[in-house]
């Protein structure tokens, strides 16, 4: 229920990182004012003794962070790969996140697998380790299989986690209303709209057969790609609480140290998970959305594993080239063209000066264009994107917020195995080698061609669709003063569709 109870939900959160000591680390972290340190002082001492204890042992933004709960920790998973954003230092402890949770008991695993597949753990499998991976949803364990000895990995939900997922998101729904009702600038941001989405990509990622679904997708459009690996799930072993995938043998790309050791390229491996990426996002409209460092790993010969398919995003054709039009302008460093098209597509309001507008964008772009990669502070960029955005009314677009987080996500894990990557030299073959096949006469073409295959669908329709449109303008009464061709012209263009899904009939028949 999201009632005035969250408040209280609300006020331990920040109790939590008070009592934990988190609450200096972030503030130092995010280079806070000392103004607003003051207020979160005087605000949050008096409320400390209602904050989660959590665990000692662990460093006091994760211990909070833990504490409270499974939406906090899919959220400090995606800050542990901005250490340009929170600071390395806390980067660091914030990867504890990403695979290092404590595990819930092997015995309690082994019954949730038998309840789901119905059969017992030791029939079903030769060995079943203890957990080797846990993180906010799911733990891991190693098994190979009794029927033929394969190695696979077997994904087990947590207990009673959609359970406290809600509660997490319950809370999100009251504060983004608050802020919705007590800070009306906020509104174009669509706070609500934006807890909604977070809610239903969550909610997908609790039913591992949706997880399932999305991997064997995502392995078909890989195909014979070079350089990539995915596991592929085993239906006859996976259920609603359960998943069971191929195993795959690699470094986590957060040890840096070990892909040293073993002679693994960082700098190419840098720039192939973001290219990876993007090919993924504009060619198929289908890609990871949780491509941090805990679900990537390097393969013996180099080639990136990616593996935990619970987050996925899609985006439509028309999304997918606008979103390249706007990388490519950034590419070519041609500001109006940027801005046109976020004014084509919508994105900004028409009443906006469309120069001012790009003139916003050359402040936001340049300073990547005219500094090392490894100077560029992220966190002043953001800040001041988000100040171009109010100043020009553009409102969050839900449908982008999954493909936004994981590029900054996917630029974060891309910077810590290369901090000198050039995000835009290793994007550019990408997005040009999409502009050019989508962009154009072939793009024109092509489109052509699929318009005229679904007017082919209608064209046993077509005849009566002619005859409505002949009564309609019969019935109709005649203008004053008949200044065009208007009724002609309607004719010769129900004429023209008929003879174009005929003609197409004939083609595709």
């Amino acid at each position: 229920m999201r009632g005035p109870h969250n408040l209280i939900r609300l006020i331990r959160t920040g109790a939590t990182f008070e009592r934990t000591g988190a609450m200096d680390a972030v503030l130092e972290g995010l280079s806070a004012p000392w103004q607003l340190r003051a207020l979160v002082r005087t605000l949050g001492w008096p409320f400390k003794w209602l904050g989660l204890r959590g665990d000692p042992a662990l460093p006091p933004v994760v211990r909070a962070i833990t504490a409270l709960g499974p939406a906090y920790i899919k959220f400090g998973q995606i800050l542990s790969t901005r250490p340009d954003i929170v600071g390395e230092d806390m980067a660091q402890q914030l990867k504890y996140l990403q695979d290092q949770l404590p595990p819930f008991p092997t015995e309690v695993a082994r019954q949730m697998v038998a309840e789901e597949l119905g059969q017992p753990v030791d029939t079903l499998f030769a060995d079943f380790s203890e957990p080797v991976a846990a993180a906010s949803i799911a733990q891991v364990h190693k098994a190979r299989l009794a029927d033929d000895g394969r190695l696979v990995a077997v994904k087990v939900l947590r207990p009673g986690i959609e359970r406290a997922f809600r509660k997490d998101i319950d809370a999100f729904y009251f504060a983004a209303g608050l802020f919705e009702l007590f800070l009306p600038s906020t509104r174009r941001l669509r706070p609500l709209d934006v807890v909604a989405h977070f809610e239903g990509v969550v909610m997908a990622e609790l039913d591992l057969r949706l997880e399932a679904s999305s991997a064997s997708e995502f392995v078909a459009n890989i195909g014979t790609e070079d350089g990539i690996q995915a596991p592929e799930p085993l239906w006859r072993l996976s259920g609603r609480n359960v998943l069971t995938m191929g195993w795959a043998e690699g470094i986590n790309l957060a040890d840096l140290s070990a892909l040293d050791r073993a002679g693994i390229d960082r700098v190419a491996l840098g720039g192939k998970v973001l290219q990876v990426f993007l090919s993924h996002a504009l060619r198929d409209g289908f890609f990871h959305g949780d491509m941090h460092q805990g679900n990537l790993k390097a393969a013996p010969n180099g080639d990136l594993i990616i593996f935990d398919f619970g987050i996925m995003g899609r985006i439509d054709a028309y999304t997918r080239r606008v979103y390249a039009e706007i990388l490519y302008g950034f590419i070519r460093r041609d500001y109006r063209r940027v801005a046109e098209v976020h004014f084509e597509a919508g994105y900004v309001p028409a009443d906006r000066d469309v120069e001012a507008f790009a003139m916003a964008l050359r402040a936001v772009g340049e300073p990547i264009f005219g500094m090392e990669a490894n100077r560029i502070s992220m966190a002043k960029l953001l800040a001041y994107l988000f100040e171009v955005t109010e100043r020009f009314g553009m409102e969050t677009r839900t449908e982008l917020i999954l493909l936004q987080r994981t590029m900054v996500v996917v630029e974060g894990v891309a910077r810590s195995l290369d901090a000198n990557i050039n995000i835009w030299q290793v994007a550019k073959p990408v997005v040009e080698g999409y502009i050019r096949s989508h962009v154009g006469p072939i793009a024109l073409a092509r489109d052509l061609a699929d318009t005229i295959k679904v007017l082919a669908r209608f064209g046993p329709k077509l005849p009566k669709l002619v005859e409505d449109v002949l009564i309609a303008q019969t019935n109709r009464p005649e203008p004053p003063a008949p200044r065009g061709l208007g009724w002609p012209l309607t004719l010769v263009g129900a004429a023209a569709l008929l003879g174009l899904g005929l003609w197409a009939g004939l083609m595709l028949g």
